[in-house]
């Protein structure tokens, strides 16, 4: 220990005394036994206090000689942990010669037994200071954790007051102790890194290569809105929350318990578990980090207390650790129980029928899409309780739920939202269960009908809200509400507006916001995800248009407008370019970063553009011959271009389930001797797949093509900020030629640091019912008739199939509606009026609205819920107005310039919270079709999108290979000869055509002769341009 002395000691003094005054016992230097990494003076004395029968068999066999049996068990103990770990041997102690002996003794989750807590307290923790840990020298720990004669933990502590802070107890670990020692190498399972300000962890020292993570509350307080670090404590260190709180016996025994666990990357890629003595300290050890902690602390307090019947919203960053947080709460979850104290449970939980010691909830329902938190749900868990089937998944049949729902064995079931529909209506029903339901991100399936459908499901299994009178309209509405028996823990680290309602907490301004907050800015600021926006650079297409038709011809305007701009978007030129821009920017940019590891990803705005794009990017790497910008396209089912299908897997020449592998593989790693032969993709091109959910470390450089706003924003965006041990801030960069980074930043900024949403106006629900009744299209009778028939068929149907059957009779009660509808469209024909789809735009409104604010507010509404089931049915068979079909003739891209405006660090402020705008159920309202002059339309797009072009921007060379492929002489050339041989022939033609025809293209013609690479450049592309649009002609490839 370096320093001054004195203020060091008053640090550990400090600590020291708070230990004592919480139960930890002092420890001393003298008891610790170097050779076996021991305190076996206490080892045996928990023994012989707790089972004092198995220590007198013990005894006996060793001749009735204490030291002997002492000496022995020590043995054992030590061995146990050289094999298996002392996490294994803490939970579920050792066997010899046929005697198991306990290690430790947990907090019971119930306390009915009036000795179930005697155990528990007969745990011996020691705190040992200044612990000379190895025979070798006489370097000692600041502080080391015992826990009944094992050591678990150390600790260096540095004062600023001496010079020293955290950074010097990392270099010390780091540095000065061997990671080989036996205190480090198998029995300490985590070592803290503290000063009074800040507090780091590592679980494994690897010398120099140590990794220490922060395990601080956030400047903001745990749970809060904020970033690094910690708060100011107005009654002592910014840290005493480590040995108040952490290294509180009972948190620590917890934190032993349920929280610490050994991950095998095996397991998370599905193959079996396979132990083997020792291999345990070779695999990572996971700590949970602070706000971890804390949220499964406050989520499970909260619902020991008050029941199920709760709803909770956990705004958890990118970064977070959410996979472990949701196997840790799942977990406490499944064994939580209410206190022993009636005056501890909240008088709601009473009402609802809870009393002391009961369980909280029967089973735990995890809905999540990822595979691999299954994985490490089953392992995690498997690693607390050695129990198999704790854990199931749901992904067979209904039988198979069935069991598990009703079955003791599995308490935590785990499937996603599309199977959990499906198959829970076949479940018999069982009345009084109570669910915690957790839903990995929130907003992408719990809001809506389907939160609505999950709630009328599990309500089945535990009893059907049916009023006094019997109504089962009635029914339906309060099956929208909170149930008393069920609970849901909503994980999201991008809140919708809708999300924060259904599930958010709301505070005393009445706005909805999360019962937990890990905020991206602490995520950032703590190196757990990167900055995405720090290295921004945006482009910006500039084209014109010209309409080659003799005559003008009218067109609507949207359909026009939208038509043409894809055209220019879309067209060859365009994607040359972009692709032209991507590739030299990857290679120069991008690939040789992270020792050649580095991909990249390119977002674009539709299948059409993803196929169009990909293949540019192939075309112009393979023509510069450039063999480091492999090209994989992804996007979902298929696609016709040009009179051709497109397929992923046809493009890339495997299956859709095969290119995460694919495109993860990485030449640099791979040591077999075949490697230079197996492809390698660098780079991927998405539409509106891989944008979300998808994990892949080496993505540093992103080109977006494709308007991006709100959460899709920040989704798509965050692909970047995975962390990699070779990846660094300096390697992200997005290139975007559709957005403006201000755009970018206000889509970022609700989900920086915390997301509330105004509060929802409860009459807005009338007001928007009374618009469309006050259509006159919609008859009561036939609304009530349909409402009867559909809640009759929902009680009654066995199966899906019976259900899906009864569905489609009921369509018959909409058909008068529908035929006045149809007239209503004629009418509207005829008078030039469009109050058809006005009344459409408004049902359809209504019907979200309600769907969403029905789970929200408590309408017990019968008028409402009709209207509502009406005009679901309703909606579905509407005709749709029959638009004129636009037809915008020939066109030609006359000018084009892709140039970049401007280089950004968007910095997002640390403004705590920002509020979203309440849910109003707005889906746009219908227009009235506007039609205008082709060419006048033309003239408005250029003067919007063709400001400043000038003649050499035209697209001239473009317009020279069209017409080359109608000259005679090249058509012939091009049917005898390969590429190369007619490449010979085109070079020459070019450079006659360039000669010939530079009038208005001086620039052109001067950098065609002047720079050779350019030259070279443009007749490679020609030549395959040209080539390939002759031989296709004729039929030829």
């Amino acid at each position: 220990m370096n320093g001054s002395p004195h203020y060091e000691k008053f640090f550990e003094s400090t600590i020291e005394h708070t230990l004592h005054r919480s139960g930890w016992i002092k420890g001393t230097d003298e008891l610790y036994d170097h050779d076996l990494g021991l305190n076996p003076t206490e080892l045996v004395h928990f023994v012989q206090i707790t089972q004092p029968k198995q220590w007198e068999r013990l005894v006996t066999m060793q001749a009735g000689d204490d030291g002997r049996a002492a000496r022995r068990l020590a043995e054992v103990v030590a061995k146990a942990i050289d094999d298996e770990g002392a996490l294994e041997v803490l939970r579920h102690g050792v066997k010899d010669r046929g005697i198991t002996f306990r290690l430790a003794y947990f907090r019971p989750a119930h306390t009915i037994a009036a000795d179930a807590l005697e155990p528990y307290q007969k745990n011996i923790l020691s705190v040992v200071r200044q612990l000379r840990y190895s025979a070798k020298s006489n370097d000692a720990l600041d502080l080391v954790l015992f826990v009944n004669g094992i050591p678990v933990a150390t600790a260096e502590l540095k004062n600023p007051l001496t010079g020293q802070n955290v950074e010097d107890a990392k270099r010390q670990y780091r540095e000065d102790r061997d990671p080989k020692e036996l205190l480090f190498a198998r029995r300490t399972l985590v070592h803290f890194a503290v000063d009074p300000d800040l507090v780091f962890i590592t679980t494994r020292l690897a010398g120099k290569k140590t990794r220490f993570l922060p395990f601080n509350m956030g400047s903001a307080g745990p749970g809060n809105p904020g970033g690094a670090g910690n708060p100011p404590n107005p009654n002592g260190y910014a840290t005493s929350y480590l040995w108040e709180r952490i290294w509180h016996p009972d948190t620590w025994m917890d934190l032993l318990k349920r929280f610490m666990h050994v991950e095998d990357e095996d397991v998370k890629k599905g193959k079996g578990r396979r132990p083997s003595p020792g291999k345990v300290h070779k695999l990572p050890l996971i700590f949970p980090r602070y706000h971890q902690w804390d949220a499964v602390q406050r989520l499970v307090a909260h619902a020991r207390t008050h029941g199920a019947g709760e709803n909770y919203l956990i705004q958890h960053s990118a970064g977070s650790g959410k996979s472990n947080t949701i196997a840790w709460l799942a977990h406490a979850l499944s064994n939580l129980h209410t206190p022993d104290n009636p005056a501890e449970i909240a008088s709601t939980a009473l009402e609802r029928g809870y009393g002391p010691n009961q369980p909280v909830f029967d089973k735990v329902i995890v809905i999540t899409d990822r595979v691999v938190l299954d994985r490490q749900l089953q392992e995690t868990i498997y690693q607390f309780e050695h129990t198999p089937g704790v854990v199931e998944r749901i992904d067979r049949n209904s039988d198979q739920l069935a069991e598990a729902l009703q079955g003791e064995t599995a308490r935590i079931i785990i499937t996603t939202q599309q199977k959990f529909g499906f198959v829970l209506p076949k479940i018999q029903q069982t009345r009084g269960r109570r669910f915690a339901v957790i839903v990995d991100e929130a907003h992408s399936s719990q809001t809506g009908e389907n939160a609505a459908d999950l709630k009328r499901v599990l309500l089945k299994l535990g009893g059907e809200d049916i009023d006094e009178d019997g109504d089962l309209l009635t029914a339906s509405a309060l099956a929208r509400g909170r149930h008393d028996n069920l609970s849901y823990f909503a994980f999201t680290a991008t809140p919708k507006n809708k999300t924060l309602h259904l599930f958010g907490v709301k505070g005393e301004d009445g706005k909805p916001r999360a019962f937990h907050t890990y905020s991206m800015r602490q995520a950032i600021e703590e190196g757990f995800i990167l900055d995405v926006l720090a290295n921004y650079v945006t482009y910006k297409t500039f084209w014109r248009l010209a309409s080659t038709e003799p005559d003008d011809r009218e067109v609507e305007r949207r359909k026009g407008q939208a038509l043409l701009t894809r055209f220019a978007q879309l067209h060859p030129t365009s994607m040359q370019q972009r692709a032209q821009i991507i590739v030299e920017h990857f290679r120069r940019h991008t690939a040789h970063r992270m020792g050649g590891r580095a991909k990249a990803m390119v977002v674009t705005g539709s299948r059409e553009h993803a196929v169009r794009l990909g293949q540019a990017i192939r075309d112009y790497a393979t023509t510069l011959s450039y063999s480091d910008c492999g090209t994989l396209i992804a996007f979902s089912q298929s696609v016709t271009i040009d009179g051709v299908e497109y397929t992923e897997a046809k493009l890339n020449g495997f299956g859709e389930s095969e290119l995460p592998a694919k495109f993860a593989y990485c030449r640099a790693d791979d040591r077999s001797p075949n490697a230079a032969e197996k492809p390698e993709y660098r780079i991927l091109v998405v539409a509106d797949k891989y944008q979300t959910g998808f994990d892949q470390p080496l993505l540093t450089t992103m080109y977006v093509d494709k308007k991006l706003s709100g959460v899709a924003a920040v989704q798509t965006l965050s692909r970047l900020n995975r962390t990699h041990p070779l990846k660094s801030q300096d390697d992200i960069f997005v290139l975007d030629f559709a957005n403006e980074a201000e755009d970018i930043r206000a889509a970022f900024q609700p989900y920086y640091e915390s997301t509330v949403s105004d509060d929802i106006d409860p009459n807005a629900l009338y007001r928007r019912a009374s618009a469309v009744m006050g259509y006159a299209l919609l008859d009561e009778t036939e609304m009530q008739a349909l409402a009867e028939a559909y809640l009759e068929a929902q009680r009654k149907s066995a199966t899906q199939h019976d259900l899906e059957k009864a569905h489609a009779a009921l369509c018959r009660f909409t058909e008068p509606a529908v035929r006045r509808f149809i007239e209503r469209q004629r009418q509207d024909a005829e008078s030039g009026d469009n109050s058809a789809e006005e009344f459409r735009a408004d049902l359809r409104a209504f019907v979200r609205l309600y769907g969403f604010l029905s789970q929200v507010v408590p309408y017990v509404d019968p008028d409402l819920e009709r209207l509502y089931l009406f005009g679901r049915f309703l909606l579905n068979r509407l005709p749709r107005r029959q638009d004129p079909a636009v037809d915008i003739g020939d066109v030609t891209l006359t000018h084009l310039r892709i140039s970049k405006t401007g280089e950004h660090t968007i910095e997002l402020d640390a403004q705590s919270e920002v509020t979203l705008p309440a849910p109003s159920g707005d889906g746009g309202s219908a227009r009235e079709p506007e039609f205008v002059s082709l060419r006048e339309l033309i003239g408005q797009l250029n003067d919007k999108y063709g400001l400043g072009l000038s003649e050499a921007d035209q697209v001239w060379v473009e317009q020279q290979f069209r017409e080359a492929a109608n000259d005679d002489s090249l058509r012939a050339a091009a049917l005898v000869n390969d590429e190369v041989n007619f490449g010979e022939v085109f070079a020459d033609h070019l450079k006659k055509v360039i000669v010939e025809r530079h009038t208005g293209n001086i620039n052109l013609v001067q950098r065609f002769f002047d720079d050779s690479l350019f030259q070279s450049r443009i007749t490679e592309i020609g030549r395959r341009q040209v080539y390939k649009m002759i031989r296709e002609s004729e039929g030829l490839d």
